[in-house]
């Protein structure tokens, strides 16, 4: 995906995988840079639209080849399966796009530039394979102060996938349409489709997670507020080294706790059961109280398993719970969590 100054008509590969977590990748820039996209190749889901499929996109088609889809620059990958490997039946597709001059971009763990059949094909075309995760970061934090005038808030998870980064966007969106200077920091594939810059944090070499997220706050910290997008959660067996570096790392003034309703385990641990809500945020609180100390003061509900009635009832029941600012930033907006972030400016100001 070509950054948002230069849009590219763009196709999401999705193959088999037209489903709201497997695609992840595909539903956020269906909803967000939805204007580059042209269509969603998909075979086993042809003729019906990126709202059948995703919820947003509107009436994208999903066709089943790529003459179908008609002239494009892109091809991206739009699925973020565990493991981060390309499947083995995409390959003739992602030949066949870079044949037409098409550019690949993929935002998985195993590289397009790696492999030597694209790499040959790709140099015969004169084409570009782009893979968003590759990066050099070799600095490890200095921990010296940020400029305190810039807020830093940072999306946290209660599990893995549960909607930090459509958190962290629709904040920084809806800060600047109140008229703050508001930024969004990109840690991860999608977002950084999305925005156009940030740092794959969950592909830098663990002793330099900390210093690359420091990295992207120093450059950014003339904005009156930055969102960073978290990284899974330091709660998880398997992911929890990444949310410990963003934490320290951006050391957040404020956090959004970010949540889906009606899931009961960790995604692929169903032996371990997810910890409650209150659970989380004394641990997030605890850890980043080895810096600056930052605190909970919202929380986003994901409702995608909700009606709209079960979705107010939860809504409630966490806030009377927890006693803090609740909202599914789709389905009620983010009003209530920007004004949690704008009450901590203001309390920060006064201080």
């Amino acid at each position: 995906m070509s950054t948002p100054a230069t849009p590219h008509r763009t196709v999401l590969l999705t193959e088999g995988h037209g489903e709201p977590l497997a695609g992840k990748t595909a539903s956020c820039l269906l909803r967000y840079r939805a204007s580059d996209i042209v269509a969603i190749l998909d075979s086993t889901q042809a003729g019906r639209t990126a709202d059948d499929l995703f919820g947003t996109g509107g009436t994208i088609p999903v066709v089943a080849t790529l003459d179908e889809a008609g002239p494009a620059d892109d091809l991206l990958i739009g699925i973020a399966p565990p493991g981060g490997r390309i499947p083995q039946t995409w390959r003739p597709v992602i030949l066949a796009a870079i044949s037409r001059g098409m550019r690949i971009v993929s935002g998985l763990h195993e590289f397009l530039a790696d492999d030597p059949e694209f790499v040959a094909a790709a140099r015969d075309r004169g084409v570009e394979l782009r893979d968003v995760r590759r990066n050099d970061e070799r600095d490890v934090a200095k921990c010296q102060p940020f400029r305190e005038e810039c807020l830093r808030i940072l999306t946290v998870g209660q599990d893995i996938s549960v909607g930090k980064m459509v958190t962290s966007v629709e904040l920084a969106r809806g800060l600047r349409a109140r008229g703050v200077d508001a930024k969004f920091i990109a840690t991860g594939q999608t977002g950084i489709m999305i925005e156009g810059d940030g740092c794959p944090i969950d592909r830098v070499i663990s002793d330099f997670v900390n210093g690359a997220v420091e990295k992207q706050v120093l450059a950014r910290q003339h904005h009156e507020v930055v969102v960073v997008e978290g990284q899974a959660t330091i709660t998880h067996p398997q992911y929890s080294g990444v949310s410990l570096g963003l934490l320290h790392g951006c050391d957040p003034h404020g956090m959004i706790l970010v949540y889906e309703a009606g899931r009961p385990h960790h995604m692929g641990l169903p032996h371990i059961p997810l910890p409650e809500l209150g659970r989380v945020i004394e641990a997030y609180e605890a850890l980043a109280g080895f810096r600056g100390g930052g605190r909970v003061i919202g929380v986003a509900l994901n409702s995608r398993r909700l009606s709209a009635a079960e979705a107010d009832v939860e809504r409630e029941r966490v806030r009377r719970e927890l006693g803090l600012p609740v909202a599914d930033p789709i389905r009620h907006g983010s009003g209530e969590l920007i004004d949690a972030v704008l009450a901590l400016a203001a309390r920060r100001r006064g201080a």
